[in-house]
């Protein structure tokens, strides 16, 4: 299991029967994603993540995700400050969800709502917003987490079809980013991709054609603006913990760098 996945430590399905007398009480904490560098991205969140984050891609071959970048380090989260709030910009849907999230069977055809059993605010004290009524009818609180799951893996499908022609048209390559420390320790982030520019020139027409009726070319140009994002995330990181300029930069080969979570 990933570490993203990890935010998730007791995902159950959602069922009147088991969680009839609980109710979700949510806050603007979100400390429980203070440990992890990246999320995964949407596609139709790429326009407004673009403005405060850099988008890359995790993975490899069939399991290509685009993700937002977070931190330099494995555990380092710069978006989330010491006391759980997220500091500034976009919040990622995938956190937005959170403590909701879908099962997917093996094949596909079937989702499950699931919740997170160990969120901080999930309690039977009727605090919060209750997942049932007394009769065990889903309440419009409920219905509305349902509902924003459920768009999240439509989009889902979504993007992971733009991902599935990116490696189909060879358009990544495999980069880095880093920062160095205040004494002269390189912190580096690699294990990710960027599309290519070059590559992208010599797309045939007809599938930039494609590209462009399903907006698959306006996310490659919303990934390719957002990487000038690093150097926007890097100043958040505390001050005189580094002493050079940070910069994301293409790499024959990974040297042991620490990976984006995927």
């Amino acid at each position: 299991m990933s570490k993203q996945l990890l935010i998730y430590k007791t995902a159950v399905p959602l069922s009147a029967e088991r969680h009839r007398d609980w109710s979700v009480r949510l806050t603007d904490d979100f400390g429980f994603a203070s440990e992890i560098n990246s999320v995964p991205l949407l596609a139709a969140e790429f326009a407004a993540a673009a403005a405060d984050l850099p988008i890359i891609f995790a993975g490899d071959n069939d399991s290509i995700v685009p993700v937002a970048l977070l931190g330099f380090g494995l555990e380092e989260n710069l978006m989330i400050d010491s006391e759980g709030h997220w500091r500034q910009g976009y919040v990622p849907a995938f956190l937005r969800r959170y403590p909701f999230v879908f099962s997917e069977s093996e094949d596909r055809s079937t989702l499950t709502l699931c919740i997170d059993e160990e969120f901080s605010g999930l309690n039977t004290d009727g605090r919060g917003e209750r997942l049932f009524d007394s009769e065990g009818n889903r309440t419009q609180f409920l219905e509305n987490a349902l509902a924003f799951a459920s768009q999240y893996q439509s989009q889902f499908n979504r993007t992971r079809s733009f991902c599935e022609r990116l490696v189909r048209l060879n358009l990544l390559k495999p980069a880095q980013a880093r920062r160095s420390s205040a004494d002269g320790k390189a912190i580096t982030v690699g294990g990710f991709s960027v599309i290519d520019r070059e590559r992208l020139k010599s797309v045939p027409d007809s599938e930039l054609r494609e590209m462009f009726d399903t907006d698959e070319l306006e996310l490659v140009f919303l990934h390719l603006h957002s990487l000038g994002n690093v150097q926007k995330l890097a100043r958040l990181v505390p001050s005189g913990a580094q002493d050079d300029t940070p910069g994301l930069e293409a790499v024959d080969e990974l040297e042991e760098p620490v990976a984006a979570d995927s």
